[in-house]
């Protein structure tokens, strides 16, 4: 049983020993046989990070148009208020009009603006 744990833990320091060893004298882990051995991997991994960036691309698309479409919802509120003012000023003072015109009394628009008394 020692025995084992010996010869088990010897392999995995060669192991480690011998990538090690071949990394410092200039040999990559990147041979082709690391590719043909997880060429899967790496085609899953390039596939995720590509629609990773599509995933971003179109998040950073779709706040630039709500961004769009917030900023045109508040100038059409803006229209709609400035619409509705004049719109109730209108009929206010047409009601006021038919108002005075309905129970005959003699009053007009100024055509002159008001001006103040003052004393000197």
């Amino acid at each position: 049983m020692a025995n084992e744990n010996n010869s088990n833990q010897k392999k995995r320091t060669s192991k480690a020993g011998a990538a090690m060893g071949g990394l410092l004298m200039g040999r990559s882990f990147l041979s082709l046989d690391f590719f043909r051995r997880n060429f899967l991997f790496i085609i899953f991994i390039t596939g995720l990070m590509l629609m990773y960036i599509g995933n971003k691309f179109e998040c950073q698309s779709k706040m630039q148009e709500v961004m769009t479409l917030r900023t045109e919802l508040e100038n059409a509120k803006t229209d709609c208020v400035n619409a509705s003012a004049k719109y109730n000023s209108m009929i206010r003072e047409s009601q006021m009009k038919a108002f005075v015109d309905t129970m005959h009394i003699d009053l007009t628009n100024p055509e002159c603006p008001p001006y103040y008394l003052t004393k000197k």
